[in-house]
């Protein structure tokens, strides 16, 4: 199964997602986002798939969010009600993936940047090679982290180091993600989605049943207070979208110096 952006293998009980925007930063356009949410969404009815493993392209997982997409750009001008609808894109794109009755393995090489940060926490299980690295930059560029991602990272690294990675916005490296709890494997590199497979083929080879509902049944124990928490992230978002502290912060990046912010 192919789509504009994203190719779907099957081998077994297992299929692989290969998304692929063409370019070597695999950002994440709200076009992208649709359909990987599209894709999410094709295996909730499919009792033939064990496992889904999810994996980018050129080398690197996603830039994150496609802040030059048109569409995106575009949705700066409409009214509240609209932009707040639009933000959707993103939660929706993780809270498909999550919501899979299958397990789900993410396999990351190079960046794995803001909105890939997401859709990486949304997935049972990460794969990293020991080069590639995760960063959260939204806070440093003046908005908040939304997605439905905070409670997701604090259940994988609890609220300090989840404190530590959110709001610092600093690299995090595949070998201390793992010290940390945010990635379950470090392969070399060029091995990330070689060893999720592997891993794919053990959950494969038991009874998809129980595996199903074991997932669950562990999800609801880890996660059953997430959306309470999260249910405003999209509102939130769109205050800091309209502080000035968000605006020097992204003249400061643009022009390549030391941001002062005031709290206004």
């Amino acid at each position: 199964m192919m789509g504009e952006f994203t190719r779907v293998e099957r081998k077994g009980r297992v299929a692989t997602v290969h998304f692929d925007r063409g370019d070597k930063l695999n950002a994440l356009s709200a076009a992208a986002m649709r359909e990987l949410t599209e894709v999410a969404r094709s295996f909730e009815d499919d009792l033939e798939t064990s496992v889904v493993v999810l994996t980018g392209a050129a080398g690197h997982f996603s830039a994150g969010a496609d802040l030059g997409d048109p569409e995106m750009v575009t949705r700066q001008s409409k009214g509240l009600l609209a932009r707040r609808h639009a933000m959707k894109v993103g939660p929706d794109m993780c809270d498909a993936w999550e919501r899979l009755e299958q397990v789900t393995i993410c396999a990351v090489e190079g960046f794995c940047i803001g909105g890939g940060s997401a859709l990486a926490a949304s997935c049972d299980i990460r794969v990293a090679a020991k080069s590639a690295y995760f960063r959260l930059p939204e806070i440093p560029l003046g908005m908040n982290m939304s997605w439905h991602s905070n409670p997701r990272i604090v259940n994988l690294i609890g609220p300090a180091r989840a404190k530590l990675f959110i709001i610092l916005g600093e690299k995090l490296f595949a070998p201390k993600a793992l010290e940390w709890g945010l990635v379950e494997e470090v392969t070399e590199d060029g091995q990330a989605l070689h060893a999720a497979l592997a891993l794919a083929e053990k959950f494969g080879d038991l009874p998809p049943l129980p595996v199903r509902m074991s997932k669950q049944s562990i999800d609801m124990a880890a996660k059953a207070l997430n959306p309470a928490v999260t249910f405003m992230d999209r509102d939130q978002f769109a205050l800091t979208a309209t502080s000035r502290d968000q605006q020097e912060a992204v003249n400061a990046f643009l022009e390549k110096r030391k941001p002062k912010f005031t709290g206004e």
